[in-house]
């Protein structure tokens, strides 16, 4: 008996599931079937022809059902009529990795998640009271230790939740403000934006199991409260050869010509995190430099040192569309 938990993203980008039950012994994700739910309950379809089809696209250990065989089972959407579903945008990305160029260039994203856990009582982040503030930022970061550091349980619960699955986990550390966390994934092109979606998932749901909502609004706190980002580091094969660097300044100032587009692709209510303040640049202005977490781009020093390695986009927001987001990166840098 294996246990299926087909996972989709409805038209508000929150995630839905539910549980196939099959009478086997062993799966493997070419042996998945598409399966379909009800699209007029998530906005995705309308009463009369309500069927939307979601298609397999991932599997994974299920850390839920750790005592059963269970399998996460990431799909994207598609239409009785075997047209993607307008919120289908992973299917563009996957389009554009079967060309020659881009599979030949192995772009490696590496994600930094970041996030609050949030109490539901309060509706704010952990370590923040009902009403007024907690002590200023300075403290919380990479924090030790009672009164500094807020969910470190479910933090760890969530790491140990990932790399059960099997995600390309490299890393988790506490941010800047109370309550706020980050969890980074590293791999090449198409799968590091499916393991970031899954590990996403595996967020919320450990989250759940305590009580606890994970907001990735970009800045659930305002004033002078440091937003949260989903940093994409990038680089193709050629920049993480001897002499990659110039290839790294080439990229970058092909990212400064389509700096709009970028950010309308980038995530909601970025406006309100990319302030120029609190480690951000302007919305409106790119930037790049060696080092500078105030900047659209940051280049790593290890990079300029060594003269190859990857660059960092500091724009796109904790609620980006990863698919969007390989897809800019890839397109803007390489075609």
């Amino acid at each position: 008996m294996v246990l299926l938990e087909y996972i989709w993203l409805d038209n508000k980008n929150n995630f839905r599931s539910k549980t196939k039950v099959i009478d086997k012994d062993f799966i493997d994700r070419d042996s998945l079937e598409t399966w379909n739910f009800d699209g007029s309950s998530t906005q995705q379809a309308i009463g009369i022809d309500s069927e939307v089809y979601i298609k397999p696209v991932g599997l994974y250990k299920d850390p839920f059902r750790v005592d059963l065989d269970g399998y996460l089972v990431l799909c994207d959407l598609w239409l009785p009529s075997e047209v993607k579903h307008p919120d289908n945008t992973r299917e563009d990305v996957r389009q554009l990795y079967t060309k020659k160029e881009i599979n030949d260039a192995e772009c490696m994203f590496g994600f930094e998640q970041e996030f609050f856990f949030v109490d539901p009582k309060t509706n704010r982040p952990l370590g923040f009271p009902e009403n007024g503030s907690p002590e200023e930022q300075g403290k919380y970061y990479c924090s030790v230790g009672y009164g500094k550091c807020y969910g470190r349980n479910v933090a760890e619960e969530i790491l140990d939740n990932a790399i059960y699955a099997g995600l390309s986990i490299t890393g988790m550390n506490f941010e800047v403000a109370p309550g706020q966390c980050e969890l980074q994934l590293c791999d090449i092109g198409l799968k590091a934006a499916d393991d970031l979606l899954i590990l996403r998932y595996i967020m919320i749901r450990t989250a759940e199991n305590h009580n606890l909502i994970i907001s990735l609004h970009p800045k659930p706190e305002k004033n002078n409260w440091n937003g949260s980002g989903c940093h994409a580091n990038f680089s193709t094969k050629q920049m993480r050869e001897d002499g990659g660097y110039e290839k790294i300044l080439e990229a970058i100032e092909k990212l400064k010509e389509k700096h709009k587009e970028h950010i309308e692709n980038y995530g909601l209510y970025n406006e309100l995190r990319l302030t120029g303040k609190h480690e951000t640049a302007d919305i409106n202005t790119f930037s790049f430099g060696i080092a500078n977490r105030g900047a659209s781009i940051r280049i790593p020093r290890f990079t300029a040192r060594d003269n190859k390695g990857y660059l960092e986009d500091r724009r796109p927001s904790s609620n980006m569309d990863p698919y969007k987001v390989v897809d800019k990166l890839t397109s803007t840098i390489l075609l």
